[in-house]
């Protein structure tokens, strides 16, 4: 029985054990969002599905507005309202569970790609090695579906993890039975955020060290964002015009920039009440240059020493960092992060940062600093609140640093010690 493999060892329950106890684990926070009052309840998803109605009853995409009190409008690519149809062919609450159930699939995508090195790891001998995949996933899933990104989702109804698997999956998946390059530009057509990822592949794919893989999968990426986004000039002339040429270009279309919620590098410096909105803006592209050199930087370099979870983690960031507006459901990438922290867990100094990680982005600190400006204490008010106000970007940062620097500092030592 010594060949025998894990997968025939594994008791037939298991599965559905870990499934049920991501269920019960959930459960409450499904329950909490979408009992919530009509007027609350996954706000983003009533935006999308309101685009894919106006498209079906000849309605321009972006002159609506959701009703009171959000008054959201549509602010994707016109390409998303066209494949938000279906969700406007059926009633609301359906398309609620249908699109809950939905980010669930993708944070399994996620967290089974991004955690695949501990995952997979083999069992120690003597351990149950057709137990602890199962379970193991188990917890995962259910830890990071608490971090207050991934919470958000379930709360408004958002896309983002359904991006990060994409890219993730297009990045990392070994034998995929898609064209590779293909989700990305996807994703990127959907959200332009996710554009990054052609930068990653421009850089890892042309120049020194330059991989052929790198440079097919940029094409095809490229191949599918321009076909998906010129699409709609074809079907919607009208509203692909509108989007491109005006709603584009209304950054205001995207809600209030100085919000709590946009932890972007440009949110962060909105919100320091800088006297010039020209001082602002020449900061934030120095901002964008340097921390978009290093990250980049380090990402390809992760590629090419063969770590790619660490690549495109840090990619992911970038998208955060580097986009005028980034609300806190936008760092899902953080399931990443934590993926390329733990890699096969044998390391417990990466295995304890990772667990901090967790910790920080599971506490609503963003939120702290609100209350502290609100007390008004002199001094602390003004200045402690804001920096714990953008604690959510300031960590992003810190990750960038963690991921580019501190990490290969930190295999290197442990390759040592072992």
């Amino acid at each position: 029985m010594t060949g025998e493999s894990t997968m025939t060892r594994r008791p037939p329950w298991v599965w559905p054990l870990a499934l049920l106890l991501i269920a019960a684990a959930v459960a409450p926070l499904v329950l909490q969002w979408l009992g919530n009052v009509d007027d609350q309840r996954l706000v983003d998803l009533d935006v999308y599905r309101t685009g894919g109605q106006m498209i079906l009853e000849g309605r321009p995409v972006y002159g609506f507005m959701t009703p009171a009190p959000q008054l959201l409008p549509f602010t994707y690519p016109p390409i998303a309202a066209l494949l938000a149809t279906p969700l406007a062919m059926v009633s609301w609450p359906a398309a609620q569970w249908v699109w809950t159930a939905g980010i669930f699939v993708a944070l399994a995508v996620s967290v089974g790609y991004g955690f695949r090195a501990v995952l997979n790891r083999p069992a120690e001998p003597g351990r149950a090695g057709g137990l602890r995949l199962p379970l193991a996933f188990a917890f995962l899933m259910v830890a990071c579906t608490y971090l207050m990104p991934i919470r958000d989702q379930v709360r408004f109804g958002q896309v983002d993890i359904l991006l990060v698997a994409l890219c993730l999956a297009d990045c990392v998946a070994r034998r995929p039975t898609w064209p590779r390059g293909m989700l990305i530009g996807l994703a990127t057509a959907v959200k332009l955020t996710p554009g990054v990822f052609l930068i990653y592949l421009l850089i890892t794919g042309f120049g020194p060290g330059a991989r052929e893989e790198q440079r097919r999968t940029f094409f095809m990426a490229a191949f599918t964002a321009a076909l998906l986004t010129l699409l709609p000039f074809l079907v919607i002339p009208a509203d692909a015009a509108d989007f491109w040429f005006h709603a584009l270009l209304d950054p205001e279309r995207l809600g209030a920039n100085a919000a709590t919620t946009n932890q972007s590098m440009r949110g962060m410096l909105i919100r320091l009440y800088l006297p010039a909105e020209w001082l602002t803006g020449l900061l934030w592209l120095a901002l964008v240059a340097v921390v978009g050199w290093y990250g980049f930087r380090h990402a390809r370099r992760a590629l090419l020493d063969g770590h790619a979870m660490t690549g495109v983690a840090l990619v992911g960031l970038m998208a955060v960092l580097l986009s005028p507006v980034a609300w806190i459901h936008h760092l899902a990438w953080v399931v990443v992060v934590l993926g390329a922290l733990v890699g096969d867990g044998r390391d417990p100094v990466r295995v304890r940062v990772a667990a901090g990680v967790w910790l920080y982005y599971v506490l609503p600190i963003p939120w702290w600093g609100v209350a502290i400006k609100a007390a008004e204490i002199p001094v602390l008010s003004p200045v402690l609140g804001k920096i714990v106000q953008n604690a959510f970007g300031l960590g992003a940062l810190a990750l960038v640093w963690l991921l580019g620097s501190w990490l290969p500092r930190r295999r290197e030592v442990f390759r040592t010690l072992s």
